[in-house]
């Protein structure tokens, strides 16, 4: 297929904290799928956005579907860069199937999900729960998906175990609180990313880090804003140029919802495939989902709370061989059935019957 990708190039908009997660997963893995059969067309619009501005970006969008002619514009938006009425006129008049990744649907479907989503011919969603949302509403084209491992860049390195537990995230949440519990016992913890004192670290670097690590933490909370922020985003919101508005009342209730399931919000991240595609030992807490993807103590290992999780790290950093064996077979899983290859070939094989 001729594919026309629209995605976010950087880390939050800022070039200074390099490539975004899209980049280094989506991108790469649509350029490399099916042995690089397909076309890519690549259209960053937060670069192109930074240089000429949110309404003229919209129109090189517009320009770009009617000139490249592709099967597919894939799309993977977090806010409003891309307006609404762009979104419309690329689906139904440039000729070509229109499809978005919704990311964060576990909390973002009440105030951004459902009004984006009528735009395109095709979504996909992480959140089950969200299907029957989106049908409900009267939308029916809609995948049910899930995060997984870029295998053209997450590889098993054959380096030694320097380090016996890791973890790779930022702060938020209840992270820290639980690194310092660990601390406050004797287990120390070796922790990477914006916020913590080793600060934030290359992909490449993060790759290696998960090979040289005996036991590899994940957190599954999603990312939440202190009680001001919180309380401020149903009122506000930041736009594209840094600007402050005041959001329309009708939004607020939407917002309010949004910011409550933020606050409780447990998914799935791309960490619990990253781990296991570097064949390293991966230990996380619980969502009601995971247990789909790998067969908890012999794929990867879960922890219920603080008490399972000391003692789960103990147990694990006396017993080398079952470590290893249990990376080994998360690892083999993840080649199998949780490559973003296999899951954009399901998405395409759906989306063309």
């Amino acid at each position: 297929m001729k594919i026309l990708y629209i995605a976010h190039k950087y880390e939050y908009n800022n070039p200074d904290r390099g490539f975004s997660f899209e980049h280094y997963n989506f991108y790469d893995s649509l350029l490399k799928m099916d042995k690089g059969i397909h076309q890519i067309i690549y259209f960053p619009f937060d670069e192109i956005m930074i240089n000429m501005g949110r309404n003229e970006m919209n129109k090189k969008l517009i320009e770009a579907a009617y000139r490249e002619k592709p099967n597919l514009c894939f799309f993977c938006l977090r806010r409003d860069e891309i307006k609404k009425e762009t979104i419309r006129e690329i689906t139904n008049k440039s000729g070509a199937i229109t499809f978005n990744w919704f990311n964060d649907d576990h909390w973002k479907f009440d105030n951004f999900s459902k009004y984006w989503a009528p735009c395109f011919n095709w979504i996909a969603t992480t959140d089950y729960r969200a299907v029957k949302r989106y049908n409900k509403m009267g939308y029916k084209n809609v995948i049910k998906t899930q995060w997984a491992c870029n295998h053209f860049f997450c590889q098993p390195l054959n380096l030694p175990k320097i380090y016996n537990i890791s973890f790779i995230g930022q702060p938020h949440g209840n992270r820290k609180k639980i690194i310092n519990n660990l601390k406050r016992i004797g287990i120390d913890v070796e922790c990477w990313g914006w916020g913590w004192s080793k600060g934030k670290i290359s992909q490449r670097e993060m790759v290696k880090i998960f090979s040289q690590s005996k036991i590899n933490l994940a957190f599954i909370n999603s990312s939440s804003l202190n009680t001001l922020k919180s309380f401020a985003a149903i009122f506000l919101r930041r736009e594209s140029d840094k600007t402050i508005k005041l959001n329309r009342p009708d939004c607020w209730l939407d917002n309010l919802k949004s910011v409550i399931k933020r606050r409780n919000a447990k998914q799935l991240k791309g960490r619990n495939f990253d781990v296991p595609g570097c064949r390293s030992f991966l230990l996380t807490d619980a969502t009601d989902d995971l247990e789909n993807y790998y067969q908890d103590g012999k794929e990867i290992v879960i922890y219920r709370d603080l008490k399972d999780l000391i003692k789960k790290i103990k147990y694990y950093l006396e017993h080398d061989k079952e470590r290893e064996n249990i990376a080994k077979a998360g690892y083999e899983r993840t080649l199998r059935e949780h490559t973003y290859e296999k899951r954009f070939q399901e998405i395409f094989n759906i989306i063309k019957k």
